[in-house]
């Protein structure tokens, strides 16, 4: 047989050889040497130790030339006028001083409460963890949490159980939110002169605009963003956004509330007042004072008809509320919490009429014991209505029945249907200056209605001079006149116990409590 061909692809193609098996390549490196162990482990902490460094150097030669840096400074905020640039940095090294002492004695506490609630749970080394606390939560907000992680990984690793974790964990949750966001904001705000709202704002702000290195300097710049605002004029809104002094004068929040209608409100504010002082102090220096911002608005056509009815009825509302409230001193040991109402107190240094007899009807003349022997009219519009109801209620807290007429009662139709009985004194109640010719024919119709009575002439505006107020009673006709509310009882109870031939004892209380 002949053999049998080979194919032709195996006899044209060679057989491939296998390759080769791969070589396994090791990199080693060195071992590294003591000197690059140590600069590894340095490496990281340079930057944040230069940066100490060059922060003690600069701290070191701050001080040491303070006072050359404190004279350019103050040129550089404006020599010609040395007094406010001087109280302007005494104000600010106040309020940082203040804070940094707070600030330590706060942390301090906060590290004391930890230490110790650390080691009546049984975590080691609790009084170090305490002093952690303290040192790390001089970084505002986050510091206590970092804090908090070595104690709670040191209760895991000593404890089987969870109880010591949990407690240590609800120790943190506890303590953390009371200081720092009940204590903290109280008190820095009360401390640095910002408010406990600019507090938390200013964290809020200069974190988003500077990261952790804001959240550590937002109290100490907001501090002195407010001293500019408080110093600087145009600068006035800083203080006025940040600052804990009241934005309103306690005339212009009351005068507010009236026009919001709300003399509930103010009604709250007033017996904070009352606490410290008297009801007729209240009405002089604040009541009044919104009534002389409304009649102003009200001269210039800034409040129509509409406007001035509703402010009238709430003060009616608010007067009526205070009925209650008698005028006697206000006992010492009482005191206001409320900012609005300290500030009304501080701008009440005396109270003049604190010490007004209150005169009971059994020993006053029967002409006196008529049920209503005073009789307040307000003169022209319904702002002197409105203080004439202050006037009457103060007057009958002090023994003087009073009731209150409005400005149509002086028309020529109506005063001829005036109830005059039993009136021994009407108090006309102006708060226009510019009204001489209606003052003068309303006390005369008065006269015509109520000849026996003593008019007194309230001109319950801003004319203080005694020689001005003399003209406009000779003008008028007027037998007294008075400036205030607390000057037009103290007259009228003057005029009630010198009545009668038989009140030598009221006389003698009277001149008693005034001989002062």
């Amino acid at each position: 047989d002949k053999p049998k061909d080979a194919s032709p692809s195996a006899v044209l193609m060679p057989k491939t050889p296998s390759p080769p098996a791969p070589v396994p390549v090791e990199v080693r490196q060195p071992d590294p040497g003591a000197l690059e162990s140590l600069r590894t482990l340095i490496s990281p902490l340079l930057h944040p130790l230069a940066t100490t460094g060059i922060i003690v150097i600069f701290v070191i030669f701050i001080l040491l030339q303070r006072e050359d840096l404190r004279n350019r400074l103050i040129r550089l905020a404006g020599s010609r006028d040395l007094q406010r640039t001087t109280a302007a940095l005494d104000d600010a090294a106040a309020r940082l001083s203040r804070l940094f002492l707070i600030q330590l004695l706060l942390n301090g506490a906060f590290g004391i409460i930890i230490g110790v609630g650390l080691w009546l749970i049984g975590i080691p080394s609790a009084i170090l963890w305490g002093i952690l606390a303290a040192v790390l939560r001089f970084v505002p907000y986050i510091g206590a949490f970092i804090a908090a992680a070595f104690p709670l990984a040191l209760a895991v690793a000593v404890d089987p159980n969870w109880s010591m974790l949990l407690w240590t964990l609800a120790l943190f949750l506890v303590v953390e939110p009371v200081v720092g966001h009940v204590i903290e904001p109280m008190v820095y705000g009360h401390s640095t002169g910002l408010s406990p709202v600019a507090v938390v704002a200013s964290a809020t702000f200069w974190t988003a605009l500077w990261g952790p290195i804001g959240l550590v300097l937002a109290t100490p710049l907001t501090v002195c963003l407010v001293v500019l605002g408080r110093h600087v004029e145009r600068l006035e809104f800083l203080d006025i956004m940040f600052g804990d002094r009241p934005a309103l004068s306690p005339p212009e929040i009351f005068y507010q509330r009236m026009l919001a209608g709300d003399p509930t409100e103010a009604a709250e504010k007033a017996e904070e007042f009352l606490k410290e002082r008297s009801l007729a102090s209240y009405y002089d220096e604040v009541a009044l004072k919104g009534l002389q911002l409304a009649q102003v608005d009200a001269e210039r056509g800034a409040l129509h008809d509409e406007r001035l009815t509703k402010l009238r009825d709430a003060v009616g509302e608010f007067v009526n509320d205070l009925s209650e409230q008698d005028d006697r001193p206000a006992p010492k040991v009482r005191s206001t919490t409320d900012a609005e109402a300290a500030s009304a107190v501080e701008g009440v240094r005396e109270d003049p009429f604190e010490d007004l007899p209150t005169l009971n009807k059994a020993d006053l003349p029967p002409e006196w014991r008529a049920p209503y022997p005073v009789l307040c009219v307000a003169g022209r519009s319904l702002v002197d209505e409105a203080a004439a109801m202050m006037l009457a209620q103060l007057s009958t807290a002090h023994g003087l029945e009073a009731r209150v007429e409005p400005a149509a009662a002086l028309s020529p139709p109506n005063v001829l249907r005036l109830d005059a009985t039993g009136v021994a004194i009407v108090c006309l109640v102006y708060l226009d200056a510019n009204a001489p010719a209606h003052m003068r024919y309303a006390v005369r119709r008065l006269r015509r209605k109520v000849p026996k009575a003593t008019v007194i002439l309230g001109c319950l505006m801003h004319v203080q001079e005694p020689a001005v107020l003399e003209q406009i009673r000779d003008a008028a006709k007027a037998d007294l006149i008075a400036s205030s509310i607390g000057e037009a009882v103290k007259l009228c109870i003057e005029v009630a116990a010198s009545s009668g031939k038989n009140q030598s004892a009221v006389k003698q209380e009277f001149a008693a409590t005034t001989a002062a």
